[in-house]
C-alpha cells in the first residue's frame, strides 16, 4: 500500500459548502474538485453541481470529499469511509478479496474511466472501504 489510510467523508449535496468550511478551519487548500457533470459518466441534470471528488489538503494533512449520486442516502456510518491507494493490482485484488468476504460490495473491483482499478465495499464490520489503484 502508498502512504495513509486517507479518511472519505461523502455528502448529500453540501460538500461544496463543507469543503469550504473545513477548508477556513483547517487554513488547508481545496484540490481536484470535479463534479458529477463534469465526470465522462450519465448524470442525471440534478446531480451535475454535486461534488464527484476533492481533496482537502495542508502538509500531510489530507481528507477526501464527494456528495452522493441522487438516490443514494447518507446514515449514520456511511457518511465516512477509509480510502486506500495500492501500488499493484495484486496487492488491491488481494485486500479485495479478503474484505468482500461476509461484506457487502458497493462497486466491484474494476477498471475505471478515472485511469484506476477500484473497488468499494463494506466489510463485515460495518466498515467501508474504497480501494484504489492507479494505472501505472
Amino acid at each position: 500500500m502508498k502512504g495513509q489510510t486517507t479518511p472519505y467523508l461523502t455528502f448529500n449535496g453540501n460538500a461544496k459548502e463543507a469543503l469550504n468550511f473545513y477548508a477556513e478551519a483547517f487554513q488547508a487548500e481545496i484540490q481536484g474538485l470535479q463534479t458529477f457533470g463534469e465526470a465522462d459518466y450519465p448524470t442525471p441534470p440534478e446531480a451535475a453541481n454535486r461534488i464527484m471528488h476533492a481533496r482537502l489538503a495542508k502538509g500531510h494533512f489530507l481528507l477526501m470529499v464527494s456528495d452522493t449520486f441522487p438516490g443514494q442516502e447518507i446514515k449514520t456510518g456511511n457518511q465516512i469511509s477509509l480510502a486506500l491507494t495500492f501500488e499493484s493490482k495484486e496487492d488491491i485484488q488481494s485486500v479485495y478479496g479478503k474484505l468482500q468476504q461476509e461484506g457487502t460490495i458497493h462497486m466491484e473491483l474494476q477498471a475505471t474511466f478515472w485511469g484506476s482499478t477500484y473497488a468499494k465495499l463494506q466489510d463485515k464490520f460495518g466498515i467501508v472501504w474504497q480501494l484504489d489503484c492507479p494505472n501505472q
